[in-house]
């Protein structure tokens, strides 16, 4: 067993970690950020007495994005509902497949957050024994050697945690922004629904 090379792959896999880390980070900020704009635009003009899209503005509902469709999936639908409670189920089944949406791509951060701290371990483990399996065979003639070795063992560790307290940053604030998107989503089921012309149950 190359417990050097096993030592040198822990690295690897949390640049490879640290990488696809940066990459959903860009991603869902991106999205967020668009999503909360077009979210705040569209409460702005949606009333109790619009029952269609394309009684919105034509640059708002021309856009693709989960307001949009949620807007666009309660509108239509209703119109074919008679009752009040099924409009209310229509409401529930919507706000839960669009939470899905929002959360997308977020488990790869969460799991890069809990990875990368036992890669590094792992790392720091594979290097000390490394060190001392070199030791064992030629014994203490280089103490600088040694400290360095197990200096470049304990670096494994440090990475993991670095990655993992980026990662859990960004974890947090996009769990935060979820939960504000979530309110204006609420918001607008809620003023489309009102608008129903169904009779109560």
């Amino acid at each position: 067993m190359n417990v050097q090379l096993m030592h040198d792959m822990t690295f690897y896999a949390m640049y490879a970690c640290a990488a696809l880390a940066a990459f959903v980070i860009v991603e869902r900020l991106i999205f967020y950020i668009v999503t909360m704009r077009h979210a705040r635009e569209l409460e702005a003009v949606m009333h109790h007495d619009i029952h269609d899209v394309s009684e919105l503005p034509a640059d708002l509902v021309s856009r693709e994005s989960v307001p949009v469709e949620v807007l666009r999936q309660m509108l239509e639908t209703k119109q074919k509902l008679t009752r009040r409670s099924d409009v209310e189920d229509l409401s529930e089944a919507i706000y839960i497949a669009m939470k899905a949406k929002l959360h997308n791509r977020l488990w790869i951060l969460d799991t890069v957050v809990t990875a990368a701290p036992l890669l590094g371990l792992l790392g720091t483990i594979l290097g000390i024994i490394d060190t001392f399996a070199v030791l064992a065979t030629s014994g203490v003639s280089d103490p600088s050697g040694v400290s360095r070795a197990i200096g470049t063992a304990l670096l494994a560790t440090a990475l993991g945690i670095a990655i993992a307290l980026f990662g859990l940053v960004f974890f947090n604030h996009f769990q935060e922004r979820v939960e504000r998107i979530n309110d204006h989503i609420k918001i607008l089921l809620l003023r489309a629904g009102i608008g129903s012309q169904v009779e109560a149950a």
